[in-house]
């Protein structure tokens, strides 16, 4: 192909630009093949090469999810509390059942050196508030947790 003649619109000393062929130097067309062997053919230094095919994907296996609810840890005091029973997987409040622990013998032990030898020493196993206290499950009776006064 040459070049096209200059059209009458250019003003006087300017010429049309240069063809496709001009700049890149190309007097030929290959489409295919590709690659073209080194040396023969175009120019493909700042070409493209042709896109790969897609590759296939696999397909993305099935992962099984388990949802586990946990119940947060129970802090038992000296007051019923409402849970899960452990053993019988029901929902209840606690029965209580008060004890004689350390701070009620201490109590006992203090009131005697103090001089109440009468039995007045042994009024801190008649006080819940000195003993120790059991949690119970009222339906399958079994011990879910404890308070310690000491």
């Amino acid at each position: 192909m040459s070049a096209p003649s200059a059209p009458s619109s250019y003003p006087a000393g300017f010429a049309p630009p240069p063809s496709y062929e001009e700049t890149t130097g190309i007097n030929n067309y290959y489409p295919y093949p590709y690659p073209v062997p080194p040396g023969q053919g175009p120019n493909v230094k700042n070409m493209n090469p042709p896109p790969y095919p897609p590759q296939p994907v696999p397909a993305p296996t099935p992962v099984a999810v388990q949802t586990v609810y946990m119940q947060a840890p129970v802090t038992f005091y000296d007051r019923p509390v409402q849970m899960c029973c452990p053993s019988c997987n029901k929902v209840m409040v606690t029965r209580l059942s008060h004890n004689a622990g350390a701070l009620t013998w201490l109590s006992c032990g203090s009131l005697a050196l103090l001089g109440c030898l009468m039995g007045c020493c042994l009024i801190p196993f008649c006080i819940d508030a000195l003993q120790d206290v059991d949690h119970y499950c009222p339906n399958c009776k079994n011990l879910v947790g404890s308070y310690k006064r000491l």
